[in-house]
């Protein structure tokens, strides 16, 4: 193993700013906005303030499924919110969500508006509202939200732990990525198992575990995600590759995976969404 640092943590930590890192700009250790400025407010019922980051990605999958379900009460607009520039940390955005977090959701289809944020509670409340993507039987719901909730607590070590040390950190250190890696193939080989009779990740159909999991999980397994698919050998996951390629299929998913999309080839970036016509005329491709 490689020699550490020889760090020696302080009797009390302080705020370095200048310590390095991909996102070293907007990470600081106090909440709260550091600029006035209101949010845009579009025509349509959600209004959806987000960036094309996994997190993000699922919210708009579910946004467009529901739409191609002819569930036209699920009409938003999706507003860039560039996390990079320190968007969510204006006054509008802490105030809809106080964890200055993407995604973050308005439902201004009722009398007094919702704010909803956390991806996982964002989906949720849509499938709950409308009644789609969770099963009914409750023996059936509760598997379901098994699988939502370990999306939750298993990929803070996917993105915030393994991709943080492998592409962001400053330096390349053996042991985090060592740790990382570890974790993140015994939760691949956790969905491997799951997949080995089950088209989907749970119940027999698609719901919102999918939805969540996928994002994450199948864009790594999909060569999308660090750059890391021969390190990780995520084709050995035969079974999670073979869920990733079905979802990825998805004409809906297809959408949902470009809106707010700030990287990548220009046609498969939609920076903003306020109408299905937008995937024909407004990707970065045609505006470029």
């Amino acid at each position: 193993m490689s020699k550490s640092n020889n760090y020696m943590p302080p009797k009390k930590w302080t705020w370095d700013k200048e310590n390095g890192g991909k996102f070293a700009n907007i990470n600081r250790p106090i909440s709260g906005y550091t600029s006035e400025k209101d949010l845009p407010l579009g025509k349509h019922p959600f209004q959806l303030y987000s960036q094309g980051t996994p997190n993000g990605v699922k919210i708009t999958i579910m946004l467009e499924e529901l739409l191609s379900l002819g569930i036209t009460e699920a009409e938003y607009d999706a507003w860039l919110i560039r996390i990079g520039n320190g968007d969510q940390f204006t006054s509008g955005f802490v105030e809809i969500n106080p964890n200055s977090k993407i995604p973050s959701l308005i439902d201004n289809s009722i009398e007094k508006p919702i704010r909803v944020f956390e991806s996982g509670s964002i989906l949720l409340y849509l499938a709950d509202k409308f009644n789609q993507f969770i099963p009914k039987q409750f023996e059936k719901r509760t598997e379901c939200l098994n699988w939502l909730f370990w999306q939750m607590a298993s990929a803070p070590y996917l993105g915030g732990g393994f991709g943080h040390f492998y592409a962001y950190a400053p330096e390349k250190f053996e042991y985090p990525i060592d740790r990382f890696s570890m974790e993140v193939k015994r939760q691949l080989d956790v969905l491997d198992k799951q997949l080995l009779n089950n088209n989907y990740i749970c119940c027999n159909e698609y719901t919102i575990a999918d939805i969540a999991i996928w994002p994450w999980y199948g864009a790594l397994v999909l060569g999308r995600l660090y750059g890391a698919g021969e390190f990780l050998d995520v084709k050995s996951y035969k079974n999670v590759v073979r869920w990733a390629l079905m979802i990825d299929s998805r004409e809906a998913v297809k959408r949902g995976r470009i809106v707010n999309r700030i990287n990548g080839e220009l046609d498969s970036q939609l920076h903003e969404r306020h109408d299905a016509k937008d995937f024909i005329s407004k990707t970065q491709d045609k505006i470029q």
